[in-house]
């Protein structure tokens, strides 16, 4: 038996893991033969499909959404940017084929490209049956919410689609001359622009049936929201978003990568309630020492009980991706169930280490 299926209902049926990346050998070294090289300040962490299901055994993880992260694809021009977005999503829809029960996919597009993303969309979701998209809060120095992008809301509206927002990194944090990384805080900057311009535009107003997932807890929103609904003073405003600031940000989905410790989901569950909290890993970026770090943390989290739990690791994901629900992916032979035996002693250490490491 599944050791970790004994610490109660939170880990009964295992977690749903939105924020999960991949690193595709041949994307990485196409963005390297390019020179390209990301700005977040993370580098290309080493990863392999093999490692992204053995990280998910051990922590109990029964499915993940993979997702291209940032730099994205658009370097080049046009034809490269198209491409390379197609062989990802190509690579990244054999690897759900191979593993249905375990993985599902956001695909990257060719933003802020948006007649080819568009397309890129369509066939994405048409025919290689990706559960989402993953956009960039902002795009060749633009932020989503931007007008130039509404042929491609009004797309993924007309299909309900889910988006997963990943930060990048905009030009203007690349020149503030800053000795830290850009991960450590220009990304939560990143996604909380881009929510505030998707709100105060009117583009979720507009387009209410795309369901929208932020990483990293929202980056500053929940705790800078009281300060955003003072944007209801304004008139203007209110003629783009008359159900106020507040109410758009109850609709996001919030997830928990790099996130998971009372400081963050204390805001977050106060703003949004625990039906809009999903888990995501951030894995590889977030390594596998720290995957575990994240499991226990949520875990031992005072502010969440059993079904706070319940609803964060599992089920708020399975309204989004009814094809996770519990009767899929099941826990059996070829499962989590048959690799568990090592599970408990392998996370415990990795938890060990990590709090040593980050002495929390």
């Amino acid at each position: 038996m599944n050791q970790s299926n004994r610490r109660g209902g939170e880990d009964a049926q295992g977690r749903i893991d939105v924020h999960h990346h991949i690193e595709w050998e041949t994307y990485v070294s196409t963005l390297e033969r390019n020179s390209i090289k990301p700005a977040h300040g993370a580098g290309y962490p080493d990863w392999s499909i093999e490692k992204t299901l053995a990280t998910m055994d051990e922590n109990n993880i029964r499915a993940a959404l993979l997702s291209v992260s940032s730099p994205g694809v658009y370097f080049k021009g046009t034809t490269f940017a198209v491409d390379l977005a197609r062989r990802c999503n190509d690579y990244t829809a054999g690897l759900v084929q191979a593993h249905p029960d375990r993985l599902g996919f956001f695909a990257i597009l060719p933003m802020p490209l948006v007649e080819a993303s568009v397309k890129e969309a369509i066939r994405s979701l048409d025919t290689l049956k990706a559960d989402g998209i993953v956009l960039l809060a902002s795009a060749g120095d633009k932020f989503l919410g931007d007008r130039d992008f509404e042929e491609l809301m009004a797309e993924l509206d007309k299909r309900n689609a889910v988006v997963f927002i990943h930060p990048n990194i905009h030009s203007t944090s690349e020149n503030l001359g800053l000795a830290m990384p850009g991960f450590l805080t220009e990304f939560l900057f990143d996604t909380t622009r881009a929510v505030t311009n998707l709100i105060y535009t009117g583009t979720v107003e507009r387009y209410p049936r795309i369901r929208w997932i932020l990483a990293h807890a929202g980056g500053t929103v929940p705790f800078i929201a009281w300060r955003l609904a003072l944007s209801n003073m304004d008139p203007e405003f209110l003629k783009a978003a008359p159900r106020g600031f507040i109410a758009y940000l109850k609709e996001f989905y919030y997830d928990t990568a790099l996130s998971t410790s009372s400081f963050a989901m204390a805001p977050l569950l106060e703003l949004v309630g625990p039906s809009r909290i999903v888990f995501g890993s951030d894995y590889p970026f977030c390594p596998a020492l720290l995957v575990a770090k994240e499991v226990d943390d949520l875990r031992r989290l005072p502010l969440f009980d059993e079904k706070v739990r319940e609803a964060v690791n599992d089920r708020n994901a399975t309204e989004l991706f009814p094809r996770f629900g519990t009767s899929a992916g099941s826990l059996s032979a070829g499962g989590l169930d048959s690799r568990a035996k090592k599970i408990p002693f392998a996370s415990r250490l990795a938890v060990s280490a990590a709090r040593r490491m980050m002495k929390m």
